[in-house]
């Protein structure tokens, strides 16, 4: 059964955050607060728990979308290829805040990504979000809770979440309540900036 912990996204506890990572390092599933919906997240350099999250979402490894979870734009140029002038920028005004980008990918991917051309690439505007991948000093490999029945409890109430997916992960963060609209995703893989999906980020930055 998941561990259940709480942390307090304007004061993150370091220790907190600490089990966080551990549990993250040894392979294990998280559930955790951004600024949109709750996010299931492993450590990117961990094939067997990339695996894991595949399975618990229904879809084959090189097929999936997940995003990467970074903590700043640093971290960004780890994983795609040289970006210009007015994407940066763009990417300077949004993040962090409410938004998934999706970039060309560069040699650096984890080889379960290799084929793919593209990743998406997210800055959550959350303390814990960002202070877990800190501490863990690699993006976390991240995609959103979604529920098949569709009853909004599930993805914003922490204790509802872990009622639901304690046996399935390792720990749920308690972050407080989530929100129920996910991020805006928009791919700046080609000349054009394409809306692929207008969630809780404005589209006044493009």
């Amino acid at each position: 059964m998941a561990q259940f912990i709480k942390i307090y996204e304007d004061k993150p506890n370091e220790a907190a955050i600490a089990k966080v990572v551990k549990v993250l390092k040894d392979g294990g599933l998280v559930i955790y607060p951004t600024d949109t919906v709750y996010g299931l997240g492993c450590d990117i350099t961990n094939t067997k728990a990339l695996e894991r999250i595949a399975k618990i979402k229904g879809i084959k490894l090189d097929k999936a979308n997940f995003s990467f979870i970074c903590h700043d734009l640093s971290n960004i140029s780890d994983y795609v290829r040289q970006i210009d002038t007015p994407t940066f920028k763009l990417l300077k005004r949004a993040l962090p805040g409410p938004y998934t980008f999706i970039l060309p990918g560069n040699n650096n991917l984890p080889k379960e990504f290799k084929k793919k051309t593209t990743v998406g690439i997210r800055v959550p505007d959350n303390a814990i979000a960002i202070e877990i991948v800190k501490q863990l000093g690699n993006p976390i490999v991240s995609t959103s809770i979604h529920d098949e029945d569709d009853v909004i409890e599930y993805t914003t109430d922490p204790e509802l979440i872990f009622e639901k997916w304690q046996n399935l992960v390792d720990m749920v963060v308690d972050g407080g309540y989530g929100d129920n609209i996910g991020s805006t995703i928009i791919d700046l893989s080609g000349d054009e900036p394409i809306v692929v999906r207008e969630g809780k980020g404005s589209l006044d930055i493009l």
